[in-house]
């Protein structure tokens, strides 16, 4: 694979506009990096692995996942086409990943080595604002995400995730794009615990549901914006 083919992606991150084409196709040439494909499912980086590369995702999407020792998966954030991983840890002094990437679909990456990085920084000081940028912004939302999931109850984590897809979806059936498992997990909890507040919620004239959607009966439950 020939990184000419993904130059367009790369310029829509915004992080490479302090560049020319024939910059880019030189530093690429000069630096090593490796363009890999995972299937759907595939881990592409363990937990406690160590982060040799800086990441972009040119196809599909990925989940970055934690497992506890009884096997519950939680889905933290979820990544796509032209996001990064893997800046804020290549220059830790503890540069392990502290949860698993997986493929939510089939995906390409690009992994961009440590001394490559420090040259795209070294060359453009746009590419240096917008990485150290990146980085600010990934540790927010994860922060943000994790501190979320452990102080909502399950029901306001439903209730938060309905708010989100209505102002999105501008809908009150709102169509899931993912499996109630899916769900469950991006919602840090048990798929059984989903269910049987779902069923509560709908005994109590908040919501409907089938397995592709759900349907805001009570609007109570909808914020203003």
């Amino acid at each position: 694979m020939n990184i000419k083919d993904y130059l367009d992606i790369l310029k829509l991150t915004g992080l490479f506009d302090g560049f020319s084409v024939e910059e880019l196709l030189t530093l690429f040439k000069t630096y090593n990096y490796v363009i890999s494909k995972y299937n759907k499912g595939s881990i592409i980086h363990f937990e406690s692995e160590k982060c040799n590369y800086w990441d972009i995702i040119l196809k599909g999407q990925v989940f970055v996942q934690k497992i506890d020792e009884k096997g519950n998966v939680l889905t933290i954030t979820e990544f796509k086409v032209g996001d990064n991983i893997g800046g804020n840890l290549l220059f830790s002094r503890y540069p392990y990943y502290p949860m698993s990437v997986v493929a939510k679909s089939d995906t390409e990456i690009l992994h961009i080595d440590k001394d490559f990085v420090l040259q795209l920084c070294q060359t453009s000081q746009d590419f240096l604002i917008q990485f150290l940028t990146c980085i600010s912004d990934k540790t927010a939302i994860l922060t943000s995400k994790i501190k979320s999931i452990s102080m909502k109850s399950i029901r306001e984590s439903i209730i938060e995730f309905l708010n989100y897809e209505y102002y999105s979806q501008k809908n009150k059936e709102i169509k899931l794009n993912m499996t109630k498992k899916e769900l469950a997990e991006r919602l840090g909890i048990q798929r059984t615990s989903l269910s049987r507040e779902l069923n509560k919620m709908k005994k109590d004239g908040l919501v409907d549901y089938n397995t592709h959607s759900i349907t805001i009966c009570d609007f109570d439950i909808i914020r203003k914006s």
